[in-house]
């Protein structure tokens, strides 16, 4: 029996709906003839180039039909879909859309690592499943000695899956290591943790973790920097010397087809169910799709909208991805405020979450920030869709026929991008202007979203917030100076410092939320979607979603 859990767009983000199966399949034939129509419909807007991109990476946020029937007790997971008690010593098969390029926890950027490491290591703090930050490798939440030191009191009896002791010196280490190869430039992940000067044992199950100014955000930050023993802290890579505290110890891995994972015997925490798991790699998603249908894989990652109909069940939660584009607010045909308005009145945004996304998707509020953010504004809406305003906008600012370039990639890196970004062209013809849509190659296109001398007008990005803090998209987008940043204002700048150095969380979160309500003034992008993340299981899984993206193997059932 196929089951849909869909995380509502208003209300409790934390609570699921539930459709059954041929309420889905109904749903899905609609869909997919939507789909098609719009796609003619682009086609026949000016848009000449229609690769896919549906074997990329999505996270993703919500909608659900209105004849969804919501659970009693306020929430639900795929047990419901079972009809035999959990299996426990049992092995699962997850196919991931990419290979890891690395298992360093300290050294990459990288979904496909995360989804395996986050079972072989933890962090001081941790998240809830809807996105609230409790005690993790830590007994309790930090405290502040000062406005730059943070402390914090560790479990006792947790040792390392090598028998080393987990205690402050590990701490230490794990901070030193993480500082050295931020130093080396080596790194993809600097902009989480540079802010941070140090760390010192006051003694064995007590650390003071020092930042260079008063941050806000270093309970989040501690929440993804992961704890590794001594032993390996001096070692420039750890792929194939994956040592944690978790649930999970790493067994191998045969590179270009699979890592395996075994229940830790020596686990601090309470033993999971599942036994072994085997985490295999397949970037063509009809493929994951097939290997689903012939229970070669228990979950697979970014199912595709149109192959909800036919899984056995679909797990969908409200993610953190949001394809926004970024607008030039200082050159060029966007430097007008008026016309960087229109360019967002003009896209029928209600139109490509349902058509284009099978309805796994929400319009975005004009924030790029989900609601389990710290930061969210919940007084902003989407710009409507006004396609009669948006060409008298265009006319009034004298710009009517005149040339936007609106820049993408062609390798298919996010779900759908290529055929979003041919929607979103023809609805800025529709509107006057002419669209000058270029798709190079990843590389080529990285190359254009980092180049602060030369701006490009309109450069498409699917922004996600792995901390689940505003200040991880505000400061790498939003102000001035950041890698995607395409303003120039620095009074937003200095709101996004402010807010990043106040401490006082309620404080915090109301001047994050004035900075997103000046950007959103100032159109300085076009806000689209927030998806929804998309997984099939087979019909013996077990498993809810999380607000986090995060795939844990801990919180996983199979059926007999």
């Amino acid at each position: 029996m196929l089951i849909v859990y869909i995380m509502q767009p208003e209300g409790d983000p934390s609570r699921p709906s539930i459709q059954k199966g041929d309420e889905v399949k109904k749903r899905t034939r609609a869909v997919a003839l939507a789909l098609s129509l719009s796609l003619v419909a682009v086609a026949c807007g000016g848009s000449d180039d229609d690769d896919g991109a549906d074997d990329a990476p999505a996270d993703t946020e919500a909608g659900s039909g209105d004849d969804a029937a919501e659970t009693d007790d306020g929430g639900t997971s795929a047990s419901d879909a079972a009809d035999d008690a959990p299996v426990d010593g049992a092995a699962v098969v997850i196919a991931l859309g990419s290979e890891p390029t690395s298992l360093d926890p300290h050294l990459v950027e990288d979904g496909s690592e995360r989804a395996i490491n986050d079972n072989v290591y933890e962090s001081l703090l941790t998240r809830t499943p809807d996105g609230e930050i409790i005690p993790g490798l830590a007994s309790a939440l930090p405290t502040q000695v000062d406005e730059t030191t943070w402390q914090f009191t560790l479990n006792e009896g947790v040792v390392f899956h090598n028998g080393e002791e987990f205690n402050a010196d590990s701490v230490v280490a794990s901070v030193e290591r993480m500082l050295r190869l931020i130093g080396d430039g080596v790194t993809d992940l600097d902009g989480y943790y540079s802010i941070i000067t140090g760390a010192e044992a006051v003694d064995a199950t007590t650390v003071n973790i020092t930042t260079a100014e008063p941050d806000g955000v270093l309970p989040a930050r501690m929440t993804w920097l992961k704890m590794i023993p001594p032993s390996s802290a001096e070692s420039d890579d750890l792929s194939d010397t994956v040592v944690g505290t978790g649930p999970y110890e790493f067994v191998e891995w045969v590179r270009g087809e699979r890592v395996d994972l075994v229940a830790s015997g020596n686990y601090w925490g309470d033993t999971p169910s599942v036994a072994e798991a085997k985490y295999t790699f397949v970037s063509e998603s009809g493929s994951r799709f097939a290997g689903l249908l012939s229970g070669d894989y228990d979950l697979i990652t970014n199912l595709s909208p149109a192959d909800v109909g036919q899984a056995p069940q679909v797990a969908a939660v409200q993610g953190q991805e949001h394809p926004i584009i970024i607008l030039d607010a200082d050159e060029g045909i966007t430097a007008d405020v008026n016309v960087r308005t229109a360019l967002n009145l003009a896209v029928d945004k209600e139109a490509i979450a349902e058509s284009l996304f099978g309805g796994f998707a929400a319009v975005d509020p004009g924030q790029l920030l989900s609601e389990s953010i710290l930061g969210f504004n919940p007084d902003l809406e989407a710009y409507p869709y006004d396609p009669d305003q948006a060409q008298q906008l265009i006319q009034d600012a004298g710009v009517a026929g005149e040339t936007i370039t609106l820049v993408g990639e062609s390798s298919g890196r996010w779900l759908l991008d290529a055929e979003l970004l041919q929607a979103v062209a023809g609805y800025w013809e529709d509107a006057g202007l002419t669209v000058d849509l270029q798709l190079p190659e990843f590389g080529e296109y990285l190359d254009v979203l980092f180049d602060r001398d030369s701006r490009a007008d309109a450069i498409f990005v699917s922004s996600s917030n792995d901390i689940l803090d505003a200040d991880r998209q505000l400061s790498t987008y939003y102000q001035a100076g950041g890698i995607g940043s395409s303003n120039s204002d620095a009074d937003l700048a200095e709101l996004i410092d402010q807010g990043r150095s106040t401490l006082d969380e309620a404080e915090r979160e109301s001047i994050y939320q004035q900075a997103v309500a000046v950007a959103y003034d100032q159109a300085y992008f076009v806000w689209l979607i927030n998806n929804q993340d998309i997984y099939g299981l087979s019909e013996r899984m077990e498993w809810t979603p999380r607000v986090d993206s995060k795939i844990l193997l801990k919180e996983m059932a199979v059926s007999g």
